[in-house]
């Protein structure tokens, strides 16, 4: 068995664990993980300070989480889905989720309705259905691997996946999201780098959600992918009590640019089911891009962005760019179409 698989079955999957760790009662915890599974990585777990640290709140259940009335699929990636698992809301692109297994399950998760369940659409029949659509349709140029973690898939079955799609004429790069370079950086072997050498251009989104999440050990992992010549960016989730404060933010960014990894996207909340108690308000990730802006490089500088209800894509965020009514933002979409979107309380 491989370290990282090795590493992965060591996790902490229990409540009892996580109360025999940091001396808590775990029944509250019961049946949040009876309805939403909880994974962390020894590694991911030696980051925490103490209960109720930025990293406590990623990855360890609340019961805030089972008192939420959003919707579990606001962005409707159900209906978008022409063959299971695959997901075409934009013309050019689409998102395939090879996985629904992650190292660290994130508390925050948009996918949290599905993630660490069985997944339909990962045997041999569904991803010939999912490698048959992206062929018939020649205006995909760009196919996003996601889930889940699609490198919690093996090499082996990574690399067919890749090597099907790279013979695909109109499909012109391939990107892979994933956390595994902040929850189980041993993942990111030299093995694996080979292999994704192989399929450029390839690029690699990954979510740094907080400087302490940049360590020696992420450090090594991201200069292990950027060594082999894949372009790495991040998407971070704006999250309150983990770092909705622009000196938070600020020097994750700066952090990340010291490893190699672009500031790509920071998302707000998704309304999604479980979630509500990381929400901020639009203005508070207005303030930060604000505090971003001017005060260090560009490059640490991303984009804002909702992705907006009802599959309506995602749409970046200026203070310059939106206008307000009471608690309704208005903004416009990637088709022209102004869209509300209904601010926290």
């Amino acid at each position: 068995m491989e370290s990282w698989r090795r590493s992965l079955a060591d996790s902490i999957t229990s409540p009892e664990e996580i109360a025999e760790r940091f001396g808590i009662d775990p029944e509250p915890l019961v049946p949040v993980v009876r309805r939403y599974p909880l994974r962390i990585t020894r590694h991911y777990l030696g980051l925490i300070e103490g209960p109720g640290d930025p990293i406590w709140r990623q990855c360890v259940p609340d019961p805030l989480e089972l008192n939420d009335d959003q919707l579990p699929d606001p962005l409707h990636e159900e209906r978008l889905s022409p063959v299971p698992g695959l997901i075409h809301r934009y013309p050019d692109r689409a998102v395939w989720l090879v996985s629904n297994e992650c190292a660290v399950y994130c508390r925050f998760c948009m996918r949290k309705r599905r993630v660490g369940c069985p997944l339909p659409c990962g045997d041999d029949r569904s991803i010939d259905d999912a490698i048959r659509y992206i062929t018939e349709k020649p205006t995909i140029r760009d196919v996003i691997l996601s889930g889940g973690d699609p490198l919690l898939l093996d090499d082996e079955r990574l690399e067919v996946i890749l090597s099907r799609l790279a013979a695909i004429p109109h499909v012109e790069m391939i990107r892979i999201g994933t956390r595994t370079p902040v929850t189980l950086p041993e993942r990111i072997t030299p093995r694996l780098c080979r292999m994704l050498k192989r399929y450029h251009p390839l690029y690699i989104n990954t979510h740094f959600n907080h400087p302490r999440e940049v360590t020696y050990e992420s450090a090594k992992a991201c200069a292990r992918l950027a060594d082999a010549g894949i372009p790495l960016g991040n998407q971070t989730v704006l999250m309150g009590g983990v770092n909705d404060d622009p000196a938070v933010m600020m020097r994750l960014m700066q952090r990340l640019l010291a490893i190699r990894v672009r500031p790509y996207y920071i998302h707000q909340m998704d309304l999604v089911q479980g979630t509500g108690h990381f929400r901020t308000r639009v203005q508070a990730g207005l303030e930060i891009v604000e505090q971003l802006r001017g005060h260090t490089s560009g490059l640490a500088t991303p984009y804002y962005v909702i992705d907006a209800p009802g599959g309506k894509g995602k749409i970046p965020l200026l203070p310059e760019c939106v206008s307000r009514q009471g608690n309704v933002w208005l903004m416009r979409n990637y088709r022209g179409e102004f869209v509300e979107y209904r601010d926290t309380d």
